[in-house]
């Protein structure tokens, strides 16, 4: 993209201030209406060292309300952040809907920056592109407008804007040795950037080239360019877009009818002994999770009653503490809804060597948002894909992905409900909506025979947990966890 660009004709000096200031109201203008119609803006700005990314921003968001809006500057990560998925750091900074994010430097800085110096090998380099191609579009069709712009000036001129900045001794700190690397390998790091832009250059989020020899001409390109983007998402709120086809290697899984549930028991005496050993084993195997810094993820989702409280609270007894967290999923808080619907598990996602225990998970998009109108068809088509991108975004990681449906018959279901109803210190655990979801029984089975189908992935299997029985679906649970690390663990040695 970059040998291939022509440069826009500057407009003199007079034209250039007419349009400088119909372009800044203009763009105060377009704040009120992302405001008012919940439209997410992410511009990402990224360009040469010196190019003045932070100026030209400077300029732009002096005629926005600061009160909507957030600049952030891409650092390198943390050893933190170095301990979670790629896209971990990148995915918390998207903006709530109506707001907009500025991000001087992203994802593509870290990505070319660890393709030059080696960090990234070819095929982890190509692995990125493509988790970058898959994050920008699920943002854009979640309803996000994503805006990419690249800084552009020529190797002399950023020769020069580096030697000024660095004689002068307040500026000489903003000089770094990345930014004189790009300049004494000016040709190098052209082809890099040309090849990342190609690459991830999609009609949904494409890249714009800014001539930025003069900060007004900048300033002037990346406002129209701003107003012209957000135009064209008002004037395209559906959101609906074409359903991916499945390219995620698929395992057959059984209808819900088909699995046998009365068989599925345990006797006391032998769930207790077998309750120990599995409890004493698991608690080995988190030792050597942490010493191998291997990550793991575990989803529970299930019928209401099924025991997924239970069973969590025997997985977790075998735990160190200081290693794991189990996080309750609930309707998601004004500032989560306002937000990509993955963006509160991305959120939770464990550091290297940690657990995470999802109590409800992210497939409730498919499941009660889907049945209860809380998302559009399309947007619950959609996910199934979108969620197998994000597992496979953790298994690349190197995440061990336990996910479990918890399974009981419609009578135990009523049997449970009727005992928590007549027990006082159980009433808490049945509500209203419990029974409402009751008489949707078919219409979620339906619904959960579609999520297991489609997301029955190679590398995030689904476990049906014959939960007629407690005990067995519990010793169940533990057993798979252990299988599932210990062969995670040989893939390590």
């Amino acid at each position: 993209m970059l040998k291939d660009w022509r440069k826009e004709e500057k407009p003199d000096n007079e034209e250039l201030s007419r349009r400088l200031e119909q372009a800044r109201i203009q763009l105060a203008a377009r704040q009120l209406a992302i405001k008012e119609k919940h439209l997410p803006v992410l511009v990402i700005l990224e360009g040469w060292g010196a190019a003045g990314k932070g100026s030209v921003l400077g300029r732009v968001i002096r005629n926005m309300d600061p009160r909507f809006f957030k600049v952030d500057v891409g650092k390198e990560p943390s050893e933190e952040e170095r301990r979670r998925p790629f896209l971990y750091r990148h995915f918390i900074k998207i903006p709530e809907a109506g707001k907009f994010a500025f991000l001087v430097g992203s994802w593509m800085k870290e990505i070319t920056r660890g393709y030059v110096q080696r960090e990234l090998d070819e095929e982890a380099y190509k692995n990125r592109l493509v988790s970058v191609q898959r994050f920008e579009r699920q943002l854009t069709d979640n309803g996000y407008l994503v805006l990419k712009l690249f800084f552009h000036i020529g190797e002399k001129e950023q020769k020069k804007r580096l030697e000024e900045l660095s004689e002068n001794k307040s500026t000489k700190w903003r000089v770094t040795d990345a930014d004189l690397d790009q300049n004494r390998n000016y040709k190098k790091w052209e082809n890099v950037y040309d090849e990342y832009m190609e690459q991830t250059n999609q009609s949904s989020a494409p890249w714009y080239i800014i001539d930025s020899r003069s900060k007004k001409w900048a300033e002037l390109q990346m406002l129209e360019l701003m107003v012209q983007a957000i135009d064209t998402a008002l004037m395209n709120p559906s959101r609906a877009v074409p359903l991916l086809q499945n390219r995620f290697p698929l395992e057959a899984i059984p209808q819900l009818s088909a699995i046998s549930l009365q068989d599925k028991v345990l006797k006391e005496a032998q769930y207790r002994e077998e309750l120990k050993v599995c409890q004493k084993r698991l608690g080995e195997l988190h030792n050597e999770l942490y010493r191998k810094k291997i990550p793991v993820v575990i989803a529970y989702e299930g019928w209401d009653a099924a025991g997924k409280g239970g069973n969590i609270k025997r997985v977790a007894a075998a735990l160190d503490p200081r290693g794991y967290e189990v996080h309750p999923i609930a309707s998601p808080e004004p500032h989560e809804k306002a937000r990509h619907y993955l963006w509160r598990f991305w959120t939770r996602l464990p550091k290297e060597g940690h657990i995470a225990i999802f109590d409800r998970t992210w497939y409730g998009r498919v499941m009660v948002e889907r049945l209860e109108g809380f998302c559009s068809e399309n947007d619950w088509q959609r996910a199934y894909n979108e969620i197998n991108e994000f597992e496979k975004e953790l298994a690349d990681w190197g995440a061990v992905i336990v996910k479990f449906w918890v399974q009981i018959d419609k009578d135990t279901q009523l049997e449970r409900f009727t005992l928590r109803q007549n027990t006082p210190e159980k009433q808490w655990k049945i509500t209203d909506e419990d029974w409402r979801n009751r008489e949707k029984w078919d219409a979620y089975e339906e619904a959960v025979n579609e999520m297991l189908q489609k997301t029955n992935t190679v590398y995030a299997p689904w476990c049906v947990l014959e939960s007629n029985s407690k005990q067995y679906a519990r010793i169940k649970a533990l057993k798979t966890v252990i299988a599932a690390i210990e062969k995670k663990l040989k893939e390590r040695v």
